[in-house]
Order: C-alpha cells, then sequence, then structure tokens
C-alpha cells in the first residue's frame, strides 16, 4: 500500500466536465498529451501519445479502460516513458490508474478528484519510475487546474 501514488485536488468545474477531461481525446490533448486515442467503454481503448511521430515510445499504446462509470470513475492500464520502458511496458500486469470524481459537498461547480497509481513494484529501478510518476501527475493536475481556471477547455 505505501508503494501507491495516490493524488487528490479539487478542480474549478462540474463534475462531469472532470469525467470529460479524462475520457474525451480534445481534451486530454489540451492538459495530458499531444495526441489521445481513448475509447470511454469497458475495454476500450486508453493510448496517450506524447511523440505521436513514433507511437511506440512514450505512450500508452495497447492499455485498456478497465472500468468506467459516466461521471463516477475510469481505471485504465498504464506504460512508462522511453527511460522505464524496458521494466514498466513489459510487467505482467502493468501499472494501473483509477481516477475517481466526486462533487464538493457545498459547491456543484467543483470536483474532487482522487487519483491512484498502483502497481509499483520492489527494487530502485521501480522507485525511480515511481517518484517520476508521483512529479509527473502532481505537475500534471497543476496543468489541469490552471486550464479549468482560465477558462481554456476544449
Amino acid at each position: 500500500m505505501e508503494n501507491i501514488i495516490k493524488i487528490k485536488e479539487e478542480i474549478e468545474c462540474d463534475i462531469s466536465t472532470a469525467f470529460k477531461m479524462f475520457t474525451t481525446n480534445k481534451s486530454l490533448e489540451s492538459w495530458l498529451t499531444e495526441v489521445a486515442d481513448v475509447d470511454p467503454e469497458l475495454g476500450g481503448k486508453y493510448e496517450l501519445f506524447w511523440e505521436p511521430n513514433n507511437k511506440n515510445i512514450n505512450s500508452t499504446i495497447g492499455c485498456k479502460i478497465t472500468g468506467i462509470e459516466k461521471d463516477k470513475f475510469i481505471s485504465f492500464d498504464w506504460k512508462g516513458p522511453v527511460d522505464f520502458q524496458d521494466f514498466m511496458n513489459s510487467s505482467d500486469p502493468l501499472t494501473h490508474i483509477i481516477v475517481f470524481f466526486s462533487q464538493n459537498d457545498s459547491d456543484s461547480n467543483r470536483t474532487n478528484i482522487h487519483l491512484f497509481h498502483t502497481g509499483w513494484r520492489n527494487d530502485s529501478e521501480w522507485e525511480k519510475a515511481r517518484n517520476y510518476f508521483e512529479k509527473a501527475w502532481s505537475k500534471a493536475f497543476q496543468g489541469l487546474k490552471n486550464k479549468i481556471k482560465n477558462k481554456e477547455l476544449p
């Protein structure tokens, strides 16, 4: 349990908008990746590409949605960037992400997002990858919050 990356953020939008930021291609491309190919249904693709001209590196190619309920949660497999691909992208199972959405009790235009990134193994290489993603997710969420605050939604 201590290896799980846990992030909780409150963002300034309704729950439906927050959910779309993780499930629609244009929304994902506005804050998380260069190109997204997501099919938001159980078993659907969850493929994000940071180098679209070489889709086999720095991507989540081959990753699938493992659970989804509109405006409640989405879960999906996850792969690592080129620095960690030798062990992360061939592990069985892959690391896994679960994102839960909940409405702020006092303000319907604020949504709590809980992200859990699991599946980290216990050795020094995996610890480097985990530390990388802990920082990467925090930075990504800051970008998401800024996009929403500045009303730069797709």
